[in-house]
């Protein structure tokens, strides 16, 4: 017999992973369901949804999710086409992301320093940070030789399956890498699956002090990853992407100079003691 809507709204809309239980509090229900339902609109990047999906997909009424719907698109949080039949992620999301970037210290200090080696390399230089399983960008150069149409700001890749994560990863025991269970995804035929071959590269990470990327996030593009430590562990990182079609021994030993000396620069400038919050 199908489920009605009122045994689907006792069980509960699948909530964010970051909105359980947090330190004992218990989630709110409303809040939890707003969450998910912008994290999936905003992963679903440029593909539109309808009601019908978004009901199915966080297994919420279709009712409830329609009224959802339009309190975010009256807030400016989600958008609908003309028809009102297609939703996605609102202006006002922009807003938050870049607030985020805005007031944060650390991204603040590290942008001159990504110009820098820009400059000096004239690759694209790349700032993340680890979040769970994963890398999000918070600032790109672009190479002064290959131009790219869309920012990777705000981009999330799995932290095994570049140099960016690598070089965060290695930071920790591999005992407590956030990682899912299980083979790990492939974004590319390079990219380590096994975990087993990911505890081996991590360990020549930790040796040389910098992890590398050979095409294993994209196809044709090497990278080198510098995690920088002004926080225990670091949960920052830079690197410097490069076409493997450019990429010579001599030209690697360059940006690898370039990168390891700007990770210096940055943790040097850096206040032991800023006044700035510390967040979590």
């Amino acid at each position: 017999m199908p489920e009605s809507s009122g045994g689907r709204e006792a069980r509960g809309a699948q909530e964010p992973q970051g909105a359980r239980g947090v330190r004992g509090v218990r989630g709110v229900k409303s809040a939890s369901r707003t969450v998910a339902l912008l994290e999936l609109l905003a992963a679903r990047g440029d593909r539109p949804a309808r009601l019908d999906e978004l009901a199915e997909e966080l297994d919420v009424p279709r009712s409830s999710m329609y009224q959802l719907l339009q309190t975010l698109i009256d807030c400016g949080w989600v958008r609908s086409d003309t028809t009102g039949s297609l939703y996605g992620i609102g202006i006002r999301a922009l807003f938050t992301g870049t607030s985020y970037l805005d007031s944060d210290p650390h991204v603040r200090l590290v942008r001159p320093y990504l110009d820098q080696a820009s400059d000096a390399l004239g690759e694209t230089i790349h700032l993340a940070r680890l979040d769970g399983p994963d890398v999000v960008y918070l600032a790109t150069r672009e190479s002064h030789e290959y131009l790219r149409t869309i920012s990777r700001v705000g981009r999330r890749i799995p932290a095994h399956a570049g140099a960016l994560g690598k070089a965060l990863l290695a930071e920790r025991p591999d005992t407590e890498l956030p990682l899912p269970d299980g083979p790990l995804p492939a974004l590319t035929e390079n990219t380590h699956t096994s975990p087993a071959d990911l505890l081996t590269d991590l360990a020549r990470v930790r040796t040389r002090g910098y992890s590398v990327d050979r095409e294993e996030t994209v196809t044709g593009i090497a990278g080198f990853g510098f995690a920088l430590r002004y926080d225990s562990p670091a949960t920052d990182a830079i690197s410097c992407s490069v076409p493997v079609t450019r990429l010579n021994e001599a030209h690697e030993a360059k940006v690898i100079a370039v990168m390891r000396e700007t990770r210096t620069k940055i943790e040097g400038a850096f206040p032991s003691a800023s006044g700035a919050p510390d967040w979590r």
